[in-house]
């Protein structure tokens, strides 16, 4: 009889291949969080060097950004998709949140402050208030240059405990929340240029009170 499923049929999700396009990529996406928690939670108990969890968490979170757009309007957010899905897996949520790895987040790398560093992240600096002067608001034109600020900052000693640097964290935060298109408002941004020039100042105070970062 047309309709009745067979019980040696196999069942399933999908009529379509757009609809199967869309059920893989759920699925990879759920595979990603899962995989990322597992990393996170390896990281901490020490079963993974920051040489081996660095670029494993970069690979995971460029894949998880990708998977997002493909899944677009069907995940409005990770917090709805993990909701959904049932997955208690905090340590993911965190790293997607803040969207660099924790060596970057809490500076565990350091290594020696070189000129080329500090030339490196004054340009950093520079380039991103010059995109915050220019009116430049919205996520996908200052997400990635503050990503690159923030990267470059975590690489000095003692860098966990200037106070910029929970604030840069922050506003990574908050802009790798938002959509591609969606923008700061003008309160944000006056905040925004407040704070990172402050961090620009203690940079530069920080390491002339090490001189230089020897």
């Amino acid at each position: 009889m047309a309709g009745t499923l067979s019980p040696d049929e196999e069942a399933r999700l999908y009529s379509t291949n757009a609809e199967r396009e869309r059920y893989e990529s759920r699925a990879t996406l759920f595979g990603i969080v899962v995989a990322l928690d597992y990393l996170e939670r390896a990281y901490v108990r020490d079963s993974v060097t920051a040489a081996e969890y660095s670029p494993a968490c970069t690979k995971l979170l460029s894949q998880y950004k990708t998977m997002r757009k493909l899944v677009g309007a069907d995940v409005p957010s990770v917090e709805e998709f993990m909701a959904r899905y049932k997955m208690d897996h905090p340590a993911a949520l965190h790293r997607l949140k803040v969207g660099v790895p924790a060596t970057v987040e809490h500076s565990s790398e350091a290594g020696p402050e070189t000129a080329k560093w500090v030339a490196e992240t004054t340009q950093s600096f520079i380039t991103f208030m010059d995109a915050l002067k220019l009116r430049m608001r919205a996520k996908d034109q200052l997400h990635p240059i503050l990503q690159e600020l923030v990267t470059g900052y975590a690489r000095f000693k003692g860098s966990k405990d200037w106070e910029g640097r929970s604030k840069l964290v922050a506003w990574l935060i908050t802009l790798n929340g938002m959509k591609a298109s969606e923008e700061l408002t003008e309160e944000q941004s006056r905040q925004l240029s407040f704070d990172i020039e402050h961090a620009y100042a203690e940079f530069f105070r920080s390491l002339s009170g090490k001189d230089g970062g020897s």
